[in-house]
């Protein structure tokens, strides 16, 4: 009773997971075309919201990676280890549940503050914290068979590092051959068709995140129940569970981190239609096949390296280069401090001991969450001001969007 108990603990906590993690990836999709108006800001989000749903149900490849290539819980035939159920399995499901405490955290603090880091690396920070605090480094799946690109290595890391370059190239050559190919033609013409064509590359990317985000909480849920002893098919997810995952990230996708879509909107480079359409193409493209290969990147990442392509490749665009650095800074810490947060939950939770500890880790992360939004209400972000002229320099030297193209 207790171990099935705390095992709805670690599925709530895991869909609450999911819900920050929509609103905190809205950007990712939608902030280009909030900025030049190619969608209306509510429009936008509830089109996200409806993309990201059907996103979530055309692939598992990246679920089964959360599931068998970070934390190694369970033996070849997909049972949990022998060796780690002394406890009931209480310690296994808690070591889930911290790692969820340390990815939920990290995403409102940064949503607080505004900064578009990985949810992806959050959650997987804190898993491997929470794993290295229960069951030592020799818990942590960090290099797979060594036969092969997998586990951390080669399923998080490689793809965190490689992704954002690929795409910031593949947005920089599309935005510079966009605007070369557009000379001469009257921005009359040109400024409606690609705002068109960004709503179309916007709902590519929501539907990719679908298939990539939400994949990553079933993947939880999935080594959860491995943990409990409910399930052993390390190949496949629950329908319950995709059902849930995918109703979580949609809603939360649906209430609009407008924080973080006011930073990548207006915040790195001032937007025009051609080069919102670009990014969000090349975006889509990066995060559509790394799913089809399993990658659990970070579609923030992306989407990043996208936006910043999309400054560099346009002629006389300006990139603000300060701003950029505090996302890298936010990047480069976000998997350690989730794991921090992670292996200290686990640590109260074991401490404390039982359902007990359990509870306790959950009232921590209630606590944590409630301060965090009471916070953001001093300065509130919404629809209705996302677009306002960004502060962090002088207006007088602010390159204004001429209108059009």
């Amino acid at each position: 009773m207790t171990e099935s108990i705390i095992l709805a603990l670690v599925v709530v906590t895991a869909l609450g997971f999911d819900f920050t993690n929509g609103f905190h990836d809205t950007a990712n999709a939608m902030a280009t075309s909030i900025a030049t108006k190619a969608l209306r800001p509510k429009t936008a989000v509830a089109l996200s919201g409806i993309l990201n749903l059907v996103g979530a149900f055309l692939s598992v490849e990246v679920a089964l990676t959360v599931t068998n290539a970070v934390v190694k819980i369970q033996d070849k035939s997909g049972a949990p280890k022998a060796e780690l159920l002394g406890n009931g399995g209480f310690d296994l499901l808690l070591i889930v549940l911290a790692g969820l405490v340390g990815g939920i955290v990290w995403n409102l603090l940064t949503w607080l503050l505004g900064l578009p880091s990985s949810s992806s690396h959050a959650l997987f920070g804190g898993l491997i914290g929470a794993s290295v605090a229960g069951l030592g480094w020799a818990g942590v799946n960090w290099n797979g068979d060594g036969s092969k690109l997998d586990g951390v290595v080669g399923k998080v890391l490689l793809p965190a590092v490689m992704s954002p370059v690929i795409a910031c190239i593949v947005a920089a050559v599309g935005t510079w051959l966009v605007y070369k190919a557009v000379t001469g033609v009257a921005s009359k013409f040109t400024e409606s068709g690609f705002r068109w064509g960004q709503i179309g590359s916007a709902s590519l990317v929501s539907l990719a995140h679908g298939t990539n985000d939400a994949q990553k909480t079933m993947g939880v849920i999935t080594l959860a129940l491995i943990a409990s002893g409910d399930w052993t098919d390390t190949g496949a997810v629950p329908f319950w569970v995709k059902a849930a995952c995918a109703l979580a990230i949609a809603a939360g996708t649906y209430l609009g981190g407008w924080r973080i879509i006011r930073t990548l909107g207006k915040g790195l480079v001032e937007i025009a239609p051609p080069q919102g359409m670009a990014a969000e193409a090349s975006s889509a493209a990066v995060i559509l096949a790394s799913s089809h290969l399993g990658f659990a990147l970070s579609t923030t990442h992306v989407a990043t390296g996208s936006i910043l392509g999309s400054g560099i490749g346009k002629p006389g665009a300006q990139v603000r280069w300060k701003v950029a650095g505090r996302m890298i800074a936010a990047w480069l810490i976000t998997l350690p401090a989730a794991a921090v947060v992670g292996g200290v939950m686990w640590s109260i939770g074991h401490l404390v001991g039982g359902l007990a500890g359990a509870v306790v880790v959950f009232i921590v992360l209630l606590g944590l969450a409630t301060f965090m939004f009471l916070r953001s209400r001093q300065k509130p972000v919404d629809h209705s001001n996302v677009n306002d002229e960004w502060e962090d320099e002088p207006a007088a030297t602010r390159e204004r969007v001429p209108e059009g193209v």
